[in-house]
């Protein structure tokens, strides 16, 4: 059955983009098969689709921490949230709501644009697939998009935030997008491609070396998961514009 514009939207809009992640080792919320993994306060951590040592210029024990410590801590302190959200009602103060609201916000972001940065991993850096001509017809090639995404990567270098290449469903083109911390992203997008320029994604391997790390970010991609997202972003795109 054919989705209508508007059936489309709706759709979306109750399932988030988030629905439509797909990489090795990040499943998507409607093939889990734990479900309690996905009730508030109940986010588990979901594994590493690679083998640590397997990547080149990014150290087991670099990707081990970031992995443990920085995702784990955003799984765990939005369990925390979302349990005291659960705690509320309307007696309960307007400012304690509101700073509850904004790390909500925060925690799932952080938990989201981390499951895709480790799933975008663990590749040989080759770009192939249907996402590498849609690049190079975007951007008037893919050595152009290649050249921005880096610069907006090292335009964060020394402070923190996300790099990421978004299918813009508003515009339903591609788009290459700098955010400041886990609260800045495009309303209506899928994430393909994320790079983690906090600085606890390389700091522990090559200090304030920034370059060096979006260096080896590039040698470790696995293009088969951004051509998965992208595949499925362009069916959403279909569907929505009917």
């Amino acid at each position: 059955m054919n989705m209508t514009r508007r059936e489309a939207l709706i759709a979306f809009a109750a399932g988030g983009s988030a629905t439509l992640i797909a990489s090795p080792g990040i499943a998507l919320a409607a093939d889990r098969a734990d479900g309690l993994q996905f009730a508030p306060g109940k986010h588990a951590l979901v594994p590493l689709p690679f083998e640590p040592k397997a990547l080149n210029g990014l150290s087991d024990k670099l990707i081990i921490s970031h992995h443990e410590n920085n995702y784990g801590a955003a799984v765990k302190n939005l369990n925390r949230v979302e349990e005291e959200l659960a705690r509320v009602t309307k007696e309960t103060p307007g400012f304690v709501v509101f700073g509850l609201k904004e790390r909500e916000l925060t925690y799932t972001n952080s938990v989201i644009l981390h499951e895709l940065y480790f799933g975008n991993l663990g590749g040989d850096g080759k770009a192939v697939g249907t996402i590498q001509k849609a690049l190079s017809d975007a951007f008037g090639g893919f050595g152009r998009w290649e050249e921005i995404f880096r610069a907006v990567g090292m335009s964060l270098g020394g402070g923190s935030g996300w790099t990421m290449l978004d299918f813009n469903f508003h515009a339903g083109d591609l788009r290459t997008y700098w955010s400041g911390n886990h609260t800045q992203a495009l309303s209506f997008g899928e994430p393909l491609l994320v790079m983690d320029m906090y600085e606890h994604a390389y700091q522990m391997d090559y200090g304030a070396g920034t370059a060096k790390y979006v260096d080896a970010f590039f040698v470790n991609i696995q293009w088969d998961s951004v051509n998965q997202r992208y595949e499925r972003a362009l069916k959403a795109w279909e569907a929505i514009r009917g």
